[in-house]
């Protein structure tokens, strides 16, 4: 190590520890710092990231219910963060199945959380199970280069049963102020815009382009036709950019806009499968594993 350092956490570090206040009660956490960008990992909820922060600036949404431990409806629970996975019983609205599915809400065990000179690395199980019904795993991988600009989520959905199980996932990656303002722009190779709403296809000119808040505006949703798995997202006021690189298996691409007051968000989503009468199942055979990968990179 550098004779310069007396102790690692000057440059990087990991730390573990509980929320103590509030909803947020009992909610474990991994806050993870390279020397350039910080996430905050939420073990009580499958891993998910709560939080980025590049240079000490938030870029992530976070919406007015905060992280709570409780299982309430799901207006009353969705935290946004910086990544929310959406699966693998539902994603959207889906017949008998919570909006976005049940895989956020479980706790994941974490198998390896360390930082070193190279980089931090955590790993965790997350463990979608039934009596007499699926067992299914996802071995969890997030990682990131010390003095980088980027944070790597690597999935591995693996079927333990003795069964064939259908699955389906969506990557609600959701950014907000200060980087998500008025003028943020979306870009990418998009080859194709497909309203999901009329009030979408009303404002279809604009889909790209985040407008100012406005009280009780809708939110507006679309598909996006991409010809490489990426997308991008520049503040040109600020001079930074985020992009989303993920796996080519996350064939769909969503992104989601609100622009209602207090409620300010987008959500850039890569997923297995559209939403509402599009919506679709993959399927996993016994013994089979799935590789998936969103990586999440600002610049400036």
């Amino acid at each position: 190590m550098d004779g310069r350092i007396s102790n690692f956490s000057q440059v990087a570090s990991l730390r573990r520890y509980v929320l103590s206040e509030g909803k947020e009660r009992g909610v474990e956490v991994i806050d993870c710092d390279n020397g350039k960008m910080r996430f905050l990992l939420n073990v009580t909820k499958a891993l998910d990231i709560m939080q980025i922060y590049y240079e000490g600036a938030n870029v992530s949404f976070v919406s007015k219910n905060g992280f709570p431990t409780s299982s309430q409806a799901f207006s009353k629970r969705f935290e946004g963060g910086a990544l929310y996975t959406c699966g693998l019983d539902g994603v959207g609205s889906v017949e008998n199945v919570e909006l976005h599915g049940s895989f956020h809400n479980i706790p994941a065990r974490v198998t390896r959380a360390e930082c070193d000179e190279v980089g931090i690395y955590v790993e965790a199980i997350i463990e979608d199970t039934e009596l007499f019904g699926k067992h299914l795993v996802v071995r969890r991988k997030i990682s990131s280069e010390i003095g980088s600009s980027y944070v790597k989520v690597e999935d591995e959905l693996v079927n333990l049963g003795d069964s064939d199980e259908r699955f389906c996932l969506l990557y609600h990656v959701n950014l907000g102020y200060p980087f998500l303002d008025e003028g943020v722009r979306v870009s990418g190779k998009i080859a194709h815009c497909e309203p999901r709403t009329k009030w979408a296809e009303i404002n279809r000119k604009g889909y790209n382009v985040m407008g100012k808040p406005v009280p009780n505006a809708e939110e507006t949703c679309y598909f996006l036709s991409l010809s490489k798995p990426y997308i991008e997202v520049e503040n040109a006021k600020l001079g930074k950019q985020i992009r989303l690189d993920f796996s080519e298996n996350l064939s769909e691409f969503v992104l989601w806009k609100s622009t209602k007051c207090n409620d300010y968000a987008m959500g850039i989503e890569p997923s297995t499968t559209k939403l509402d009468e599009h919506f679709r199942y993959s399927k996993i055979k016994s013994g089979e594993s799935k590789k998936f990968s969103v990586k999440f990179s600002v610049k400036s």
